[in-house]
């Protein structure tokens, strides 16, 4: 795979140059992860962003108790480990692989100073992509605090909807496609496996929408 097509299809990085990404273009091999396979623990040296080129990587961290709390499940194309450009100097979460062909490209932060001081768009969308996701965990932090099951997964449903949602024109539904198991949509909204399952029944059976492997279809009558 190219990876200048890699960081071209990132919408982080439409503004980056092929030639000013050539030549950092050693710094820029691709890692493979097996399933449960950890990219780097809390308290580790944050010196280096990630990208995913393939697979998918969970986000998270253990509170006092011992309990694990996931912040993201992220996928093809993403980011993470962004808190090393603002200076992070130990890693506050864990990254770990749910895939066994899980591919990551590490970036040092020096690299993506270098990219960031020669390309001012660039280095703005860097900066406006971290504030976006700050956003978003704030949001979800403050409806893990305060809202039911119910609330929380449908309000996760909208976001994604927000995110990639579109509209069928035949049936006037709205299709999300996702690559989340009902696992990673369980942990990502604080409730079990079972209670999710018995959410997602109360949602069908109310009309609301149908949940299938790979999309989400949010019935016309509940948009």
């Amino acid at each position: 795979m190219s990876t200048v097509w890699f960081f071209e299809d990132v919408n982080l990085f439409k503004m980056l140059c092929p030639h000013k990404f050539k030549a950092y273009k050693k710094d820029h091999a691709f890692k493979a992860y097996k399933k449960k396979d950890y990219i780097y623990f809390e308290e580790d040296a944050s010196n280096k962003i990630f990208l995913i080129e393939q697979g998918k990587v969970k986000i998270g961290y253990y509170n006092e108790d011992g309990e694990e709390i996931v912040k993201a499940i992220l996928a093809k194309g993403e980011l993470f480990g962004e808190k090393a450009i603002l200076g992070e100097a130990k890693r506050e979460e864990f990254a770990q692989s749910l895939d066994n062909t899980t591919s990551i490209c590490p970036i040092g932060v020096e690299t993506m100073y270098d990219l960031m001081r020669n390309n001012q768009s660039f280095s703005f969308k860097v900066y406006k992509f971290i504030g976006l996701k700050f956003k978003k965990l704030e949001r979800r932090l403050q409806l893990l605090l305060f809202k039911d099951s119910k609330t929380r997964l449908k309000e996760f449903i909208d976001e994604l909807c927000a995110d990639s949602g579109y509209s069928c024109p035949n049936t006037g539904d709205t299709i999300i496609c996702h690559h989340y198991t009902q696992s990673d949509i369980a942990s990502l909204i604080g409730t079990s496996r079972p209670t999710l399952n018995i959410l997602l029944n109360e949602l069908k059976e109310e009309n609301y929408l149908e949940f299938h492997r790979k999309e989400i279809r949010i019935l016309k009558k509940a948009a």
